[in-house]
């Protein structure tokens, strides 16, 4: 039976043209699925948005998860093209926002239509394909891209201008596409759902390094913020010149995670120093489990959003 699929387009390079070495929007989506006798599909393409991914916003992401629910009785599955560089923090928004069975797969392109070797409709065609696949049902939302699949939860972008650019550190992709077959060869664990979305909470992102000290974490206290994301040094550590940010960040009732700027391995409370991993915990800080920077953001900010807090808040970063 012939599968109905929604592509929801939302820009990117994979919708770009180079010219004279600049990568340029163009009018009308090359991507535009015209050789429909290479898949047995019946196929749909909506265009709520025609955006570098830079320019997406939270108000974007919930506009294409709207767009998703409301199909979710018309369409067997789901593809969205998207730019690369947040395609990752999209992804994420939506695999914490969607719960049905439905296939959702997401991709786009390295380099623009028009470039020697272009990425976007090999890609394109291979996410249509991973959506059309029995297997894919209720797996998450996943990332197709470069013949790989990706859970949206531990994908990231990797390379700034390779391919080959997504990766899943810790954990690899969830399976493969061959020219006529897919392979799934990890089974994908379940995810938290979130009922609400909406832009009235705000979250910032402050990477460690030497000598950080604590402006930035007193603008967040003047600014208001409702939540904060940390991405430490090493296992989970901060130097001491930002502890005094840190406090006022917290005695404002800031709710504050902390992750790892490597992008291997899972921070934990094992330095017993001042600013070490123990320290923080005692200071109140939450610890998350695996998740990079930009996506722990996207999941704090869901879970305030839901008027999660306190101990629920903590085991929501559990896993």
């Amino acid at each position: 039976m012939q599968k109905k699929i929604l592509a929801i387009h939302t820009g990117g390079t994979i919708s770009m043209s180079s010219s004279q070495g600049l990568v340029n929007p163009v009018g009308d989506n090359p991507v535009k699925f015209e050789e429909r006798d290479l898949l047995d599909i019946d196929l749909e393409e909506s265009y709520p948005v025609r955006k570098p991914s830079p320019h997406m916003t939270l108000d974007d992401m919930i506009a294409i998860r709207d767009i998703i629910l409301q199909g979710v009785d018309d369409y067997d599955g789901f593809v969205v093209t998207h730019g690369t560089d947040t395609l990752e923090e999209t992804a994420y928004f939506l695999d914490l926002t969607l719960s049905i069975s439905q296939p959702v797969v997401i991709t786009g392109a390295m380099r623009s239509f028009n470039e020697i070797g272009s990425d976007g409709m090999y890609n394109y065609i291979s996410s249509l394909r991973a959506a059309m696949d029995d297997q894919s049902y209720s797996r998450g939302v996943l990332v197709v891209f470069n013949d790989e699949i990706h859970t949206a939860r531990n994908v990231t972008k990797t390379h700034t201008s390779n391919i080959a650019t997504f990766q899943s550190p810790n954990h690899g992709p969830i399976g493969i596409l061959t020219k006529d077959e897919i392979h799934f060869h990890h089974q994908v664990s379940l995810q938290d759902q979130f009922d609400t979305a909406h832009s009235g909470r705000k979250v910032g992102l402050i990477k460690a390094h030497a000598d950080l000290d604590d402006i930035l974490f007193d603008a967040l206290v003047m600014a208001d913020y409702d939540g904060l994301v940390v991405e430490g040094l090493g296992q989970g550590n901060l130097p001491p010149s930002a502890l005094g940010g840190l406090k006022r960040v917290l005695d404002a009732g800031i709710s504050t995670v902390l992750v790892s700027r490597s992008f291997n391995g899972i921070v934990g409370s094992y330095y017993d120093y001042e600013g070490g991993g123990y320290d923080l915990k005692q200071r109140g800080v939450i610890f998350s489990n695996g998740l990079n920077g930009q996506k722990a953001r996207i999941k704090l900010l869901l879970a305030l959003c839901n008027d999660i807090e306190g101990d629920e808040l903590v085991e929501v970063f559990q896993h």
